[in-house]
């Protein structure tokens, strides 16, 4: 694929990111990941949706990580299917949420998952980052 046409722009190369230099309140990350394990979190169906979307979410949180370190990834639904353990993905335009004070890694609509070939590194997993807590500290300007 290239992009002599003119009619599109270059795709930019992603950059790729490590687990270990994952911040809050960041965006736009591409990661190379494998799955450690996937726990399904059990699905409660918002309260106040309507009746006819009363299928709760399907959410599993996946302990991901690479080399560096691991994090905690919330899949939904379809995403679910691709984090199981010892698989290989990349994440595209993944973001950190904050849930109670620890990072946490997600793909929303506007980023996406592919499943990759089989990492040949070996996750470093006593290094959590969704172990570590941060403290919302407001800053005067």
């Amino acid at each position: 694929m290239s992009a002599q046409g003119g009619d599109k722009p270059a795709l930019r190369k992603p950059v790729f990111t490590k687990v270990d230099q994952l911040r809050p309140g960041t965006n736009g990350h591409t990661l190379t990941v494998k799955v450690v394990s996937a726990t399904p979190v059990p699905g409660r169906a918002r309260p106040g949706a309507p009746a006819s979307s009363s299928r709760a979410p399907r959410i599993a949180e996946c302990l991901v990580g690479d080399e560096t370190g691991v994090i905690v990834f919330t899949a939904r639904n379809d995403q679910v299917d691709l984090l199981k353990p010892d698989a290989t993905v990349i994440l595209r335009n993944a973001k950190i949420d904050m849930f109670k004070g620890s990072m946490r890694l997600a793909v929303d609509k506007w980023g996406r998952i592919e499943a990759t070939e089989p990492a040949s590194f070996t996750v470093k997993e006593d290094n959590n980052l969704s172990l570590v807590e941060y403290e919302l500290v407001n800053v005067a300007e």
